[in-house]
């Protein structure tokens, strides 16, 4: 296992390893995660069982774009639009219904989609290159998340094919507001508070 600089020949090699079904370490601008394409069978089996995280804990998705995340969703909300048109790129993850069709191994849930669109180049850039990645925060399941590529490796060793490394990233993670419903419900408090979302979502109020 790698850790890499980032520049474009490891961005290239990141999405190789992708493309094989292999776990990446990213930096991200909350924490660092782990990602795979979860269109390609088994990657997702292979990051519950790096991360030891039980398979009906679906994984969130990483998208580039609004356009990609609403290619994996039906009957998006309004109150999701204006929620993503407000705090994308950053620290807001949207729970979607998920489109009955859409071929991702995100785990036991086929009802539901978490997305968000990250404020960090990283992702951005391999969402924009591999599509739309599947993702969790890089720690064991319940343990500390891991702030530096090195803590990665450590961590997981040859179960991650490679660690980009963007420097130190820590902080609160990304708030998390299920939109299927009527209105947004909480189901993390983040970075961003319920407020402001709430705000966002209901600006006529």
């Amino acid at each position: 296992m790698a850790i890499l600089s980032v520049e474009e020949e490891s961005l290239l090699a990141a999405v190789g390893a992708l493309r094989d079904g292999q776990v990446v370490g990213i930096p991200t601008d909350t924490v660092y995660g782990l990602a795979v394409d979860p269109f390609v069978p088994g990657a997702a089996d292979a990051i519950f069982a790096a991360k030891l995280r039980p398979r009906e804990v679906a994984l969130p998705v990483l998208v580039a774009s609004v356009e990609q995340a609403l290619s994996l969703a039906t009957a998006v909300p309004p109150m999701a639009q204006a929620l993503m048109d407000r705090f994308w790129p950053g620290p807001l993850t949207v729970v979607l219904p998920r489109r009955p069709d859409l071929a991702a191994d995100l785990g036991d849930d086929d009802v539901t989609v978490g997305v968000r669109c990250p404020d960090h180049p990283v992702p951005l850039a391999l969402c924009a290159k591999a599509g739309p990645l599947a993702t969790t925060s890089a720690n064991r399941h319940g343990e500390p998340t891991s702030e530096t590529a090195a803590e990665v490796a450590a961590v997981f060793g040859a179960a991650v094919a490679l660690v980009l490394d963007g420097g130190r990233a820590s902080g609160l993670a990304s708030t998390v507001v299920d939109c299927t419903g009527l209105e947004p419900r909480l189901l993390r408090q983040g970075r961003i508070p319920w407020a402001d979302v709430l705000a966002a979502a209901r600006p006529q109020a």
